[in-house]
Order: structure tokens, then C-alpha cells, then sequence
């Protein structure tokens, strides 16, 4: 079970919100016994991207063997 303030995998991408699989957001809420994920998304240096509502099935938690990456956003 994903918990509140866990760090979590985007595994679709979300161009409404300039997201991209793969990238790295925390849980701020979860609705009705994880029904539902509130997560956001920030740059590496604390700028919110987005803050968006997730299905169980558009994000994973993080694994011991995930290695992050780094991309440019074009726009913030």
C-alpha cells in the first residue's frame, strides 16, 4: 500500500502537465483507502511542476533497484 508523503513512479505520461513516465512525485493525499493519489511533482530545486490526481494503475512505488534521472523541462 502507497502511503502519504512516499515517493512514487509516474508510469504514463501526463503532457497536460508536462509529466513523463518515470518521473519522481510525492503523495500529498490519498483519497478512500488509496482509491485515488493526490502526488506532486517538483523540480530539483523545490519549484512545483504539478499537482495532479493519480489512479492506482498510472503509478508504482519507488523499488530498491529504480535509479533516478534527470530532464529539462522546456517550460515551468
Amino acid at each position: 500500500m502507497i502511503k502519504e508523503h512516499e515517493c512514487v513512479v509516474l508510469l504514463q505520461d501526463l503532457p497536460e502537465n508536462n509529466l513523463k513516465a518515470g518521473d519522481i512525485g510525492t503523495v500529498v493525499h490519498i483519497h478512500k483507502g488509496g482509491t485515488g493519489y493526490e502526488v506532486e511533482f517538483i523540480t530539483l530545486a523545490g519549484q512545483t511542476v504539478a499537482i495532479v490526481t493519480l489512479l492506482p494503475g498510472q503509478l508504482r512505488p519507488i523499488s530498491r533497484h529504480d535509479l533516478a534521472h534527470v530532464r529539462e523541462l522546456t517550460t515551468v
